[in-house]
């Protein structure tokens, strides 16, 4: 392809370069942390304009945004929530921006249901797009609804309460509320929940952290909420809170930033005051992330990776939380990991069942244990190879349960599973319909760096390589999270076209458990970035695609993982998407949310971890003159996860140094941050990414080739 090297804004080196533990670390670009400093400004515009010189010869971006549109046009529907008379659950009808949240009331006796009524629309909040809908918790009795919004994309929820029969707003906003959880009391008088100190009692840099957890009772001032936690504990901590659906048991979780543990306490409700709950430790300094399910047949069900990197499932009589008391009830598999347990009980049912669901190499399983003593009832045979969400239950128990099922060309549906009958049956489907392309999926093995097998699911046009294609690896690799199947427009719209998707299940993931994770996390984070680039090497060997064919793309920590893709293997790559990263590994953790992120990366204050960070820093790694592949970084001007000063320094970095004539682009969007946004947003984001690609990889046609 005959390019032209792209005219870049001439910048000034900042001169700074800071001294870290004997190492000097240059910053020429530090005055693009701050987006008001005028030399901030004008670059941006030089960035717009040079993006939509770009864009403006993409051939098939308009294409590829209709395609989009169409593979979303089934909406989206969400499994019921029941409370008492009342099912509530969250819709998306097709050319809807967003999910709308509905209630439908039936009988005592569950008959004749209502009409279903709207509760919460994102767009009548707001008919600009600007405002989500972030969570959402009835009270158990379903006669009140707390819900939580944002606006702009800054993910700085706030909660408001409504009586849901009247849909009266009776109280809120309650600010300082991000990842609160909301677990309610009996009676629906009060709720716990989790809220951050007021930001004029904290220095600037803390003011994102310092949370608490509150007891608010409905109706009341929040500065008058009584404290139940947290207090003098380390500031960068998250909380869990939830009450069991008895109202009996308070559980409250404490982890720091995002470490793969937890500490977690409870406390009987029925023999304190709520206000002032007598907590007793059940796990401490342990490292294993540990929950509590409380039971209705009188047992509490542990769900820990302790001594167990895959999962397992202990039980004990409520209220014996001493571990010595503990029995195993389901042991670790060695070859997947636990992800739920469900009880199942019924009168009909001639004992009380589990329902317990797995990942198998990041595809979903689901069976039918004993609960008495976990032996093997049957397996639940599943639409395809799959991603399971749920199970939800009836929050009085019982033997049905509902399940999310999506896999890379089904559009999530709602089952449910009846044990009386052993049954999975469709429940609810989205509104609208689609009709997907054919194309063909496989999990396949390759051999990373250091002989490591990793997976990786390969989309297609053709059930084998027919001939080297255009091909987009995407990756993340990191926080224990998994890549499962998952039905994506973006994915088959790329894959109708004629292109290749590619999704690798590195490690730093979740896929192989625990011990994955963390073979791919601090002093192991190296094995991620092999585990990529040994990837691409085998989609090329296999004939797949080529190094000229080859694009990759990653979000957040996807982000990094292409940043120092590009910059440790600039020659295996032609094209990379690069969204809402982390780029300078040395001051992530001056912004944002970065300091709970140390038990992910490390800490650059430390000797030792300031080695791992600086060696792959992607901002620290760009080499001069070098010929860096076609380059889209995509920033979000409220994302208040990951700062979009990384984006605007690496851009500027790689500007200055690339020697080749591929561009290098900066995307950004205002009013959007780092999650959910209005469907036109997502469409829009989907279709640059797609025509970059395609730009750049050579897919010429929206045609398939077969």
């Amino acid at each position: 392809m005959e390019t032209v090297s792209p005219e870049y804004p001439s910048l000034l080196d900042s001169g700074i370069v800071d001294d870290f533990h004997g190492t000097p670390v240059p910053d020429p670009f530090r005055y693009l942390e701050d987006p008001t400093d005028p030399r901030t400004v004008e670059w941006l515009q030089s960035q717009n304009n040079l993006m939509a010189n770009e864009r403006a010869t993409w051939a098939t971006r308009e294409q590829f945004g209709e395609r989009v549109g169409e593979l979303l046009g089934s909406g989206a529907i969400s499994p019921p929530y029941i409370r008492g008379n009342r099912t509530f659950y969250t819709k998306r009808n097709p050319g809807q921006q967003f999910a709308v949240l509905y209630v439908r009331e039936t009988s005592d006796d569950h008959t004749n249901p209502t009409t279903e009524r709207v509760l919460i629309d994102p767009i009548a909040l707001d008919p600009e797009g600007h405002t989500t809908l972030d969570s959402w918790q009835p009270s158990k009795e379903g006669d009140l609804l707390a819900y939580q919004l944002s606006e702009g994309g800054d993910e700085e929820a706030s909660v408001y309460v409504m009586k849901v029969d009247t849909c009266e707003i009776i109280e809120g906003p309650i600010d300082r509320c991000r990842y609160s959880p909301i677990a309610w009391l009996l009676g629906g008088s009060a709720y716990y929940y989790v809220r951050r100190i007021a930001p004029e009692l904290l220095p600037e840099s803390e003011r994102h952290f310092h949370r608490r957890v509150y007891l608010h009772r409905v109706g009341a001032d929040p500065e008058t909420d009584e404290l139940v936690f947290g207090a003098g504990m380390t500031m960068t901590n998250y909380y869990g809170v939830s009450v069991s659906r008895d109202g009996r048991w308070l559980e409250i979780s404490a982890s720091e930033g995002t470490e793969p543990r937890n500490d977690l306490w409870v406390a009987d409700l029925t023999k304190s005051d709520p206000s002032s709950p007598q907590l007793e430790l059940v796990q401490g300094d342990v490292d294993a992330q540990t929950s509590i399910s409380f039971g209705r047949d009188g047992r509490a069900y542990i769900v820990t990776d302790r001594n167990a990197p895959r999962g397992t499932i202990l039980v004990t009589k409520l209220g014996h939380w001493n571990p010595n008391s503990w029995k195993t009830l389901i042991p670790e598999d060695d070859d997947s990991v636990l992800e739920s347990v469900t009880l199942l009980d019924s009168p009909e049912l001639n004992e009380d069942q589990l329902l317990v669901v797995r990942t198998r190499h990041g595809v979903a399983e689901m069976s039918v244990l004993k609960a008495s003593n976990g032996e093997f009832m049957y397996q639940v045979d599943l639409p395809g190879a799959g991603t399971i969400g749920g199970p939800v239950e009836h929050i009085d128990g019982g033997p049905i349960t509902w399940i999310v099922y999506t896999d890379h060309t089904t559009v999530p549906q709602v089952y449910e599973f009846d044990a009386r009958t052993r049954s999975l049956t469709l429940f609810a489907k989205p509104p609208g319909s689609v009709e997907t392309p054919k194309v063909f999926s496989r999990q396949v093995e390759y051999t990373s760096k250091d002989g490591t097998v990793v997976r990786m699911f390969v989309i297609s046009p053709t059930e084998s390589p027919t001939t080297p294609r255009p091909t987009i690896l995407y990756g993340y690799g990191g926080f224990g999270i998994p890549l499962q199947p998952g039905f994506s427009a973006a994915i088959l719209a790329w894959v109708e076209a004629g292109g290749v998707w590619a999704i690798a299940n590195l490690r730093g993931g979740g896929e192989e458990g625990e011990d994955w994770h963390r073979a791919g996390m601090l002093g192991n984070k190296q094995n991620v970035f092999d585990d990529f680039h040994a990837a691409a090497e085998f989609l090329v060997a296999q004939g797949w695609t080529s190094s000229e064919q080859l694009g990759i793309y990653g979000g957040s920590n996807g982000g990094l993982l292409v940043g120092a893709a590009m910059t440790q293997r600039p020659e295996l790559y032609n094209a990379v998407v690069c969204v809402a990263p982390l780029l300078d590994m040395i001051r992530y953790v001056e912004s944002e949310l970065g300091p709970t992120w140390t038990v992910e990366y490390g800490d650059p204050a430390d000797a030792e971890q300031f080695r791992w960070l600086y060696s792959y820093s992607p901002y620290h790694q760009v080499k001069p003159n070098t010929d860096y592949p076609a380059t889209m970084f995509a920033i979000f001007d409220n994302d208040t996860r990951t700062d979009p000063m990384h984006g605007r320094k690496m851009a500027a970095m790689v500007q200055r140094e690339t020697k080749g004539t591929r561009p290098i682009l900066v995307r950004t969007e205002q009013n959007v941050g780092h999650g959910a946004r209005a469907l036109n947003k997502s469409v829009e984001e989907s279709a640059d990414t797609l025509a970059f690609m395609a730009q750049w990889t050579g897919l010429t046609t929206l045609t398939t080739k077969q």
